[in-house]
């Protein structure tokens, strides 16, 4: 029996299991350690009772996913509000080697999966998607780009994805500590402090980084709304140009509007003199609000049983990003932050978002530091890097490897 699910009701069962995801993130205390989003865990668990029903001969859905790449693109269109102009003058050098080391370790990554595929029996374009899209580009980049593949004829594209972006948050929550740990003992950087001490130095730091509390109203929901739609239409604008420009290339979609959501920011910025005119938290929630929904749609609908065939290349694939992932961030990374302490505590993060998800890196630190203390200069840099600047360089870098292999 076939189940059709239409655009409303697609969205009406995303939007109950990001709810559903939430609940059982409260009940059970793994899934917050291990930084698993609330689309994800409903997500999956739908998946996996598709899956069963499938493998039964019972039921098969059949979703209407049409709006998953609006919701995708108003997320990445309010992602690059985050690149303001104030933000990108106050960057030390120091941020600007940590935004070389996340590029260069996502083009190891899909070098490692693109090199590997043809050991293990896959095809270079399905292993792709056990590169930088899922890895360093989490659950928001496996949903964004799979549909590209998938499109151009690469089966299974999105069920690999989002099942390594799955194993990347949850390796990247577990192993960044121990490696950030390690480091700090093995040269000596730090010494255990009083609990109390370090939560009293981390809290005052997130209190001077915070904007000034802004109640949320009609006017600035209105703004914040307006300001994105203007900013994924400028962003479609330029989508069209660099058609024209670079005929033989493909740039999704969403990438521009990341640009246009940058665009608009600093202009709007540089009309009111001041950065914390934006309403930068009404365009926050907007913009989680669509990931939630497009990563559940992504996530709900994957087709488990085309994984089944494919577990041991992508288990060996993984294994290996995994590895060298570790051996990056504990020789590059480090030495290249400085070999202190704040470059141990930045290297368990790198773990976080390189494999995961900005939400595991700070999870890791935040582990690291109440035990040696508060690194403040971890703080500024990996989620500065993590969640916005390395979306621009991983979006070159996949968009090169996807051409390279002919997914256009």
């Amino acid at each position: 029996m076939v189940i059709e699910m239409n655009t409303a009701k697609t969205i009406m069962l995303a939007v109950f299991l990001v709810f559903f995801g939430r609940y059982l993130r409260k009940k059970i205390p793994f899934l917050v350690r291990w930084s698993l989003p609330e689309a994800v865990v409903g997500g999956t668990l739908f998946a996996i009772l598709t899956l069963i029903l499938y493998q039964l001969d019972l039921v098969k859905f059949k979703f209407d996913t049409s709006l998953q790449s609006f919701f995708m693109q108003l997320f990445f269109t309010a992602s690059g509000f985050e690149a303001s102009g104030e933000l990108i003058k106050k960057s030390s050098g120091k941020l600007v080697v940590f935004i070389i080391l996340a590029a260069v370790l996502a083009v190891l990554q899909n070098a490692i999966a693109v090199g590997m595929s043809p050991i293990v029996g896959l095809d270079p374009k399905l292993g792709l998607m056990c590169g930088s899209i899922p890895l360093t580009g989490g659950h928001g980049n496996a949903a964004a780009y799979a549909p590209l593949a998938e499109d151009a004829g690469v089966t299974g594209a999105v069920s690999v994805a989002v099942a390594a972006a799955t194993y990347g948050l949850a390796a990247g929550s577990i192993i960044g500590g121990p490696v950030a740990t390690r480091l700090i003992k093995k040269y000596n950087l730090a010494t255990p402090v009083n609990t109390e001490k370090a939560e009293a130095s981390r809290e005052a730091f997130f209190e001077n980084q915070a904007d000034d509390h802004v109640v949320l109203d009609k006017k600035r929901v209105a703004l914040a709304s307006a300001m994105i739609f203007i900013g994924l239409g400028i962003g479609a604008y330029l989508a069209d140009l660099f058609k024209i420009l670079f005929p033989s290339l493909t740039l999704p979609v969403h990438v521009m509007g990341m640009i246009g959501g940058a665009i608009v920011r600093n202009v709007y910025d540089a009309i009111k003199g001041t950065s914390k005119a934006t309403p930068a938290k009404e365009i926050d929630i907007f913009g989680s609000v669509c990931l939630s929904i497009f990563v559940s749609m992504a996530v709900m609908s994957m087709a488990l049983w085309d994984l089944i065939a494919l577990a041991i290349p992508l288990i060996l694939i993984l294994a290996a990003e995994t590895v060298a992932t570790i051996i990056f961030t504990y020789f590059v990374t480090f030495k290249a932050m400085g070999s202190d302490y704040d470059a141990a505590v930045m290297a368990g993060g790198h773990i976080g978002f390189g494999m995961g998800a900005v939400p595991a890196s700070m999870a890791n630190m935040t582990a690291v530091c109440s035990v040696y203390g508060f690194s403040k200069l971890a703080f500024i840099i990996v989620p500065v890097v993590g969640g916005m600047f390395s979306n621009f360089t991983n979006a070159a870098n996949i968009t090169f490897f996807m051409n390279l292999l002919g997914i256009q």
